[in-house]
Order: C-alpha cells, then structure tokens, then sequence
C-alpha cells in the first residue's frame, strides 16, 4: 500500500522500543537543533551534541533549548566534529549520526573511511531523499542525489535495491521505481536510456528486488496519468510511482531542489547501506526535515534493509 504522507515514518518512530541516540556532527545549525527537539519531545530521540560547546550553548539559549534534556561533546576543530561523532557511534555511546553545520564532502569523507567499519560489504552507499509534495497523492523517493555522481548499471541496480529494501523496512509491500530519463525511447546519443532499458530487462529475467520497474521514462509521465494519455505512452503506473532513480547525481539534486524550493515539498533524506542509519540534511533545510530525516532514521533499525 502507498502512503499519501509522511504520517507514517512518524507513527513508526514513535513505536520503537527505545529512543535512538542521534550524534549530530556539528550541532551548531539553528534548523537541525530545532527538528532534533522535536524528535526528542515526540519521545524517538536522544540527543548528543557534537561540536564547539560555546556556540552549540548559545544557539540553545538563542532558541529556548538551554534546559532541555541532551549531551554535548565539546570538539573545537571543525574538521573533526564528524569522527568524533562516528567514534562516540564506534564506543556503543550512538546509534545514528546525523549531519549538522558541515560540508557534505567533509561530513561523507569519515563515513566512506574504510577504518571506521561503517560500510556494509555487500551494500553501496546511497542517499535517499523522501518528498511529499501537495501535487502528488504519493510519497516519492528519489535516489541518489548526494553520494554517486554518475551511477553505472550495476550501481544503479543496487541503489534500486536500497530503495526498495527502505520502502520495505517502513511499511511498503511492492513500491513502483521508475528510471527517470530524458525520453522514453532508448537512443544511442543518450546511454542511460539505453542502460535504463538494460536493468529493466535484467528485472524481467532476474528480479533486482521487490518492485515493479519501469524505464527509461520522463519525469512528466512518471508524475501524470494525463501526460501519459496526451503522449499516448502505454503504461498503467503513470501517475503512481513510488521512487526514482536517477541517472546521475545533478539530475537528482537538482530535481530535488526545485521541488523543495518551488514545488513546495516537504522532504527528509537518509543515507542507506551503511551499518547503521546516517540522517543527511542540507543546512538550509527547514526544521520539518530535520525531524522527518531523524523519524526514518528511528524506523529503520527495527528491521534489516534487505
């Protein structure tokens, strides 16, 4: 069954059997305190603050934090704030680590550090952003748009699988992928919709996961029963796709942005194939992100992403 909103990641959350603690690296960020809180008082969420303690203490007073309950681990140099928080998670002190005031490349950096034992053998690191846009009946996932600049056809396969296992591990039975592209039509010119066409057909011989698969398709069709019977593109999924996957990391940032920044939507993003849940916000995400990034997060350990 689909989800028409974000209800459910919350509802999840709030089940789990005991709160996760979240080290946020770089906890001096006004949105990501605010939606941490909040995680916090809905009663999924333990806070430990990494980072420089004056500024982190200030930011609390600023925001009428400085009496809630939470732990700050003081760590000046900015540069370490995100391997001090992956060792708090390494001593058994955490369970989720969470992006705060820092570059996506410094906070990605320690996480890919072999030395760190945060990667799965047998899983490749991706992110998922999550979108509920007012448009759109659907929750829709798009991947990846944060980690892999231009996926080859087996790393495309395995992010389709991380998607899926996600959707799975929050609730769905079968979600509907598509593998967005510029035209429907494989063409030489463009070869991710020649590669699009080639991981379908992989799907039909041997199924890559759980899920219906469908590409290459355009955005339009993917959102839009009306756009597929205007263009008269055969396809009874139009209008009711679940994820995306993306053939690179532009197209899939970029398309995130603008449906955050001019379509309106809410979002919250996750990083998967890690031993454990990374929640990755953008620092001028709202506070609504923040704490929906943090509620996937909490669902998630409750069952492994297969």
């Amino acid at each position: 069954m689909y989800k028409k909103n974000f209800d459910f990641v919350v509802d999840k959350a709030r089940q789990v059997k005991k709160p996760i603690r979240v080290a946020i690296a770089g906890a001096d960020s006004e949105n990501i305190l605010l939606g941490a809180f909040r995680a916090e008082a809905a009663g999924f969420a333990e806070l430990i603050l990494v980072g420089d303690t004056d500024k982190i203490t200030e930011m609390l007073k600023n925001l009428g934090l400085i009496s809630r309950k939470y732990t700050i681990v003081d760590e000046k140099d900015y540069l370490k704030v995100v391997q001090t928080s992956i060792d708090l998670i390494k001593a058994g002190k955490a369970d989720v680590l969470m992006r705060g005031n820092t570059q996506t490349r410094d906070f990605l950096l320690p996480i890919l550090d072999k030395e760190n034992n945060l990667l799965r053998k047998d899983r490749l690191l991706t992110q998922i952003t999550m979108l509920k846009m007012p448009d759109y009946e659907r929750v829709l996932a798009i991947s990846d748009v944060t980690i892999i600049p231009e996926p080859d056809i087996n790393q495309r396969k395995q992010i389709i699988r991380n998607m899926v296992g996600t959707f799975k591990a929050l609730g769905y039975e079968h979600p509907n992928i598509a593998l967005l592209s510029l035209v429907e039509k494989p063409t030489f010119h463009m070869v991710d919709t020649v590669e699009a066409q080639t991981i379908v057909h992989d799907h039909h011989e041997k199924p890559i996961a759980d899920c219906e698969l469908v590409g290459p398709i355009a955005y339009d069709l993917i959102i839009s029963k009306e756009a597929a019977r205007l263009k008269g593109y055969d396809c009874p999924l139009c209008g009711e796709f679940d994820g995306i996957v993306t053939s690179s990391l532009l197209a899939g940032n970029m398309l995130v942005k603008v449906l955050q920044m001019h379509g309106h939507a809410s979002s919250c993003g996750v990083i998967v194939g890690a031993n454990i849940p990374i929640a990755i916000t953008s620092r001028s995400d709202s506070e609504e992100q923040a704490y929906l990034s943090l509620a996937v997060c909490a669902a998630l350990p409750e069952q492994e992403i297969e």
